[in-house]
């Protein structure tokens, strides 16, 4: 069974970990990393023949339009991950239009105004909860076939809907979610599938889940951020513990993790993966 291999592209100080130390004012001052550990996840995939949906930031194709020519041209899938990695629920209905609208500019601008589709979108830490699922509807008038922001978990600090579908569901009429994968134990859903989880836990974990979730009939979606595969990106101080952990966790760990997947297991992009869904022939 084919599996969706997914990627967050950011830099390291976009993170939400790290939003009450790094001030956005600061962000085009900051050295950027995201081109370089961009370029290793491409690498990889080039040498392994994968093809993969990279949801690009807004911000980072309008500063790095190079980039993501270098992500299509590789023959990816091209999603968009909003413009400014700002939270759902902190918006309005049309601050959230704004952001979507100025992400998809530059990404079309990045590729010179070809006609390269952009059907997807993924909310920065899965911002899309019960409380902004007018955000779907939002999507589905902007034309986006899915989308990949609801985390069907019970409980986190920034995102999750309890009882929400862990599998590729119909939210509004023509637009998909694939909820990136959980595994169900002992009455809820616990989180397997990339970032911070990918990193913490041991990788026989991961290998169990995707062949947990294959054994249901279902793909698994597994994701990953840029910044996750620069362990040397400049250390951020005076942030809490817990942000600090999260983010540096394992670091040096995500690219070679990877490797060993990408050799036990298929993997493509949303369209790939998701073809009958997406009227993909």
């Amino acid at each position: 069974m084919q599996n969706a291999l997914t990627f967050d592209v950011e830099d390291y100080f976009h993170v939400h970990n790290f939003e009450t130390t790094i001030d956005r004012s600061e962000w085009d001052s900051m050295p950027s990393r995201v081109v370089s550990s961009t370029r290793r996840i491409l690498g990889l995939l080039r040498e392994r023949q994968v093809r993969a949906t990279f949801f690009v930031l807004g911000w980072v194709a309008e500063r790095h339009p190079q980039l993501v020519q270098e992500i299509t041209a590789d023959g990816h899938e091209l999603a968009t991950h909003g413009y400014g990695h700002e939270l759902i629920y902190r918006q309005s209905p049309a601050e959230f239009t704004e952001d979507v609208e100025r992400s998809l500019r530059f990404l079309k601008l990045a590729l010179g105004g070809s006609e390269v589709p952009i059907q997807g979108y993924r909310a920065p830490a899965f911002s899309v909860t019960r409380q902004t699922l007018w955000a779907l509807r939002i999507l589905r008038e902007h034309g986006f076939r899915y989308d990949s922001s609801i985390f069907p978990l019970v409980a986190h600090d920034r995102y999750g809907i309890r009882n929400a579908s862990r599998f590729a569901s119909q939210v509004e009429a023509g637009l998909w979610e694939f909820p990136v994968s959980t595994v169900r134990l002992a009455g809820r859903n616990w989180p397997v599938a990339g970032g911070g989880y990918f990193r913490l836990f041991p990788l026989w974990l991961t290998r169990s889940a995707i062949r947990h979730i294959n054994g249901e009939g279902h793909p698994a979606v597994i994701y990953l951020h840029s910044w996750e595969f620069d362990p040397n990106q400049p250390a951020v101080r005076g942030a809490p513990a817990l942000s600090r952990f999260r983010h540096y966790v394992n670091l040096r760990k995500t690219e070679s993790r990877l490797r060993k997947l990408l050799e036990e297991f298929r993997f493509g992009a949303f369209q790939d993966v998701f073809a009958h869904q997406l009227g993909v022939s």
